[in-house]
C-alpha cells in the first residue's frame, strides 16, 4: 500500500442480525458471527478476517521476495494462531504464524525468507501505533 494513498472500505450491514458487506476496489467481502453466536454464519468472523489479512500479506510478501530473487519456491502457506486475553480491561492479543516453504531452497534462502516474513506490511502495521477516529457520516 503506498504511503501515502489511503485505503478506504465500504461496510453496510442491514436487515440480518450481523452480516456485513464490505466492498473495496470493486470487490465484496462479507463477515459475520457463526449460527452459535446468534449469526447466519455467512462469511469469516472479523478477527478471522484480520488474521486472513495477515497470512495472506505474509505470504504475498514472502512470494515477492522469493520471485525478485529466482528462488524456486513451488508453495507457501501458513497457519495463524490467534490467542486473545483480557486482563483488568487490558486486552492482550497473541498472533502466531507456522509458516511451510516447499522447493528446493538452501538453509539460507529459507531463513531469509523467515526474516522477510516479518517484514510484510500488515505485520508491521499490526506492531505500529493504529490511531481509531470515528465520526457520523455527513
Amino acid at each position: 500500500m503506498d504511503a501515502d494513498k489511503p485505503t478506504i472500505i465500504g461496510a453496510r450491514l442491514d436487515g440480518a442480525p450481523y452480516t456485513t458487506r464490505m466492498t473495496m476496489r470493486g470487490h465484496t467481502v462479507v463477515a459475520d458471527e457463526p449460527l452459535d453466536e446468534g449469526g447466519r454464519d455467512e462469511g469469516p468472523k472479523p478477527h478471522e478476517m484480520l488474521c486472513g489479512a495477515l497470512a495472506g500479506c505474509t505470504l504475498i510478501t514472502m512470494r515477492m521476495y522469493a520471485d525478485r530473487k529466482g528462488w524456486p519456491v513451488q508453495a507457501l502457506s501458513v497457519d495463524v494462531r490467534m490467542e486473545r486475553s483480557t486482563t483488568l480491561g487490558e486486552v492482550e492479543t497473541r498472533m502466531h504464524l507456522d509458516i511451510g516453504i516447499e522447493g528446493e531452497l538452501d538453509p539460507a534462502q529459507r531463513e531469509r525468507l523467515m526474516q522477510i516474513a516479518t517484514r510484510c506490511p500488515v505485520h508491521r502495521t499490526l506492531l505500529s501505533p493504529v490511531h481509531i477516529s470515528i465520526a457520523p457520516k455527513p
